[in-house]
């Protein structure tokens, strides 16, 4: 992308990111197009085919509480209720790639919105189902849906957002960088969750020191 702008690395189904999500949502507000957000998926558990063991579900329940804590996000803690629950993030990303097809603030709005349906609505976002009604809440049509949904060149740009991430080095989600453009080196702005009172002036400042260099 030319000029400032931000790559965030996320996945729908990634607790931290969902308490990351008013913070994109303040960025977002905060300067419109003056720093756009490119979304990468990152993948965070893509394929995966094995049920959630008890194990697993104490450990993810520790992980929400702690993200409930540290950003104030709802959770519905119903979700663990569920039996032989496979925790497969492929489909609810490629319904953000499906959505992205109509630009990124889609997919950004899909993002988000698969994320409170998931952590907050307790919706089983693995189910193609789900996702389409979703994708209808945010005003595409279902017959749209299910053929990008379906569409091999969706999926495999899902995939390459997967690889982009594990090249890129991101190990841990959310991760948001900044960029200035023109082939110049992008910067950390955050590995994990920070609130926006620490990341938007971080940013103002980025962008102010920019201005003065330019």
């Amino acid at each position: 992308m030319r000029g400032p702008h931000l790559v965030y690395f996320a996945d729908p189904m990634c607790s931290w990111c969902w308490g990351f999500s008013p913070v994109i949502e303040a960025i977002e507000r905060e300067f419109g197009e003056d720093l756009p957000v490119r979304l990468v998926l990152g993948g965070l558990r893509p394929g995966h085919e094995v049920a959630m063991t008890a194990a697993d579900r104490a450990d993810i329940r520790q992980h929400w509480t702690h993200v409930h804590e540290a950003s104030g996000q709802p959770f519905d803690f119903g979700f663990f209720e569920r039996e032989r629950f496979v925790y497969d993030t492929e489909p609810a990303s490629r319904a953000v790639v499906a959505a992205r097809r109509d630009g990124m603030a889609n997919a950004l709005a899909m993002l988000a919105r698969i994320q409170r349906a998931f952590y907050a609505e307790n919706r089983d976002v693995t189910a193609r189902g789900e996702l389409a009604a979703l994708a209808a809440e945010q005003g595409m049509a279902p017959e749209l849906f299910e053929a990008r949904f379906e569409a091999p060149d969706v999926s495999e740009e899902t995939w390459r957002d997967f690889a982009i991430t594990q090249q890129a080095g991101v190990r841990g989600f959310p991760a948001l960088i900044a960029g200035a453009g023109d082939g110049r080196e992008y910067a950390l702005v955050t590995s994990g969750f920070q609130p926006a009172a620490r990341i938007v002036p971080a940013l103002a400042a980025w962008r102010g020191a920019l201005g003065q260099a330019g």
